[in-house]
């Protein structure tokens, strides 16, 4: 995919939904996969013309497995101008010593949620941006209806109370294939 495709599928998503605010701080969760780069460097992107000023911040959530290299993204951040902060945690030995008999992804999945809203409000970010592409909201709306009976599908933009934060997701209108495609 193109940037200025990347731009406009974001933008879009951006204005349908009121995703950003004037002086809003975003931080951006990065794993290092496809989904997270690309909505890192759409964000990263648009603050050159978008009328809206805002601030980013970039995040990853180091599960304390050895070997886990983040050069390159440490690199990718300083070319894209955006802060990036590592924080350190013990959820890979936590998951080990998990009963196998629980999913460790979903409890993985918390956990590491859960460390990276606590970065984002020491970091003083309003805001989350998760890399949900549109084919993750069909997928979930398909497996809802199959095992629970409902359509449902994460909200464009959750507010969590409990950390006053706000949930964004700017891919939403970005299908998977552009995501490789970048």
């Amino acid at each position: 995919m193109k940037l200025q495709k990347l731009y406009s599928y974001t933008r879009k998503a951006i204005d349908d939904f009121q995703m950003i605010k004037e002086n809003d701080s975003i931080a951006v969760g990065i794993s290092g996969g496809k989904d997270s780069l690309t909505l890192l460097y759409a964000l990263a992107g648009l603050r050159r013309f978008y009328p809206v000023h805002y601030s980013l911040t970039a995040i990853t959530v180091d599960l304390g497995y050895p070997d886990f290299d983040l050069t390159e993204i440490k690199a990718l951040c300083q070319k894209l101008d955006v802060p990036y902060h590592i924080i350190p945690t013990q959820i890979g030995a936590i998951i080990k010593e998990q009963n196998k008999k629980n999913s460790p992804c979903s409890l993985c999945a918390k956990l590491r949620k859960g460390a990276l809203n606590q970065a984002v409000i020491e970091l003083g970010c309003n805001k989350v941006a998760y890399a949900h592409h549109k084919d993750d909201i069909i997928e979930t709306m398909l497996l809802s209806l199959m095992f629970e009976g409902r359509f449902y599908a994460f909200p464009p933009v959750t507010h969590l109370d409990r950390s006053n934060l706000d949930v964004i997701r700017p891919l939403m209108y970005v299908p998977e294939v552009d995501v490789i495609g970048f």
